[in-house]
């Protein structure tokens, strides 16, 4: 197959834990031919196909200098099997426009993963509030009555904004309401911005619990996230240690529940973000931490991934 991969720029990525470097490995490995373009390099003329400027690679092995170019042309994204959408967030301006893009390129023909419709359709933050019963109390608004009036209630709260990554400007308001004012001011910045507030999980300090949804299935390990020192937030990005472990039952039958609606809709791979037994986020976007449960339990997570991708490939469209 011929797979293109829209992601960020190869020079930056760290591969000995990048997730798309993994994918990437496990198609070569299998024979696929695999090309990279970035979404700023997409383009779309009347009357004609959405392009891209494109560079094929090839994987080296080397640790530093893992791809060779072995060709580069502007091509239309038509002409490939498969497309990845694998650009990290922030979900901003450019990155919904790269989506319509993405979606035209489907109406003449391309398999995009995952679906441009899927990723618009479905923000990290607001998904889960399709799924409640498996969420924490949860508050998406502007207003700030409606946040001190959340917190009243369960006294101890976490807010965050609704285009945060990496557990980027996450805080936690305790009994005492100490700076509430002031985070919600941060946060919603006059009433303009809406805010996501849920009741914090003490839980949290066992880890934030990434599981990984691929083709509709679950994979059997998770990466906990766990904070360290006086942190609440576990990301990596913000200095949690990533442990792998063995799903638990109880995680397993609330991903069992969610994977198969999402993968109906075109969502190949999500990253269910859950602190005990309650989901905090829906990870569409390009979610990660395939070689951190690999090196750590030796599941192979880029071939279960690959392996869903082939089949639906194979699948009718």
């Amino acid at each position: 197959m011929n797979i293109l991969f829209v992601a960020d720029p190869l020079e930056s990525f760290k591969t000995y834990k990048d997730t798309t470097f993994s994918m990437m490995r496990e198609l070569q490995q299998r024979g696929h031919a695999i090309a990279a373009t970035e979404p700023r390099h997409m383009g779309w003329r009347s009357g004609g196909t959405v392009n891209a400027t494109v560079r094929r690679i090839r994987l080296t092995g080397d640790a530093h200098d893992w791809f060779t170019v072995t060709g580069k042309a502007v091509e239309s994204l038509k002409d490939f099997d498969a497309v990845l959408m694998r650009k990290d967030p922030p979900f901003d301006s450019e990155f919904f426009y790269s989506t319509h893009l993405l979606e035209q390129a489907e109406r003449e023909g391309t398999r995009v993963f995952n679906s441009p419709r899927a990723l618009r359709d479905h923000p990290e933050k607001l998904a889960l509030m399709e799924f409640a019963q498996f969420a924490p109390p949860t508050l998406v608004t502007r207003a700030a009555d409606d946040i001190r009036a959340f917190h009243a209630e369960h006294k101890d709260i976490i807010l965050k904004p609704l285009d945060g990554m990496g557990g980027m400007g996450i805080f936690r308001v305790g009994a005492d309401g100490m700076n509430l004012g002031s985070i919600i001011e941060t946060l919603n910045q006059g009433g303009t911005t809406s805010v996501m507030v849920q009741r914090y999980l003490p839980e949290i300090a066992l880890g934030d619990k990434r599981l990984l949804l691929i083709g509709g299935k679950v994979a059997p390990y998770v990466l906990a996230r766990i904070p360290q020192g006086n942190e609440v937030r576990g990301n990596l990005a913000a200095g949690g240690k990533g442990v792998a472990q063995p799903l638990s039952d109880e995680n397993r039958a609330v991903a069992e529940a969610i994977a198969p609606v999402l993968a109906a809709r075109g969502l190949l791979l999500v990253g269910l973000d859950m602190i005990g037994n309650k989901v905090t986020e829906i990870n569409v976007t390009s979610p990660t931490c395939f070689q951190e449960i690999h090196d750590q339990t030796g599941f192979d997570v880029p071939a279960m991934f690959v392996d869903a991708l082939e089949a639906a490939l194979k699948a009718p469209a």
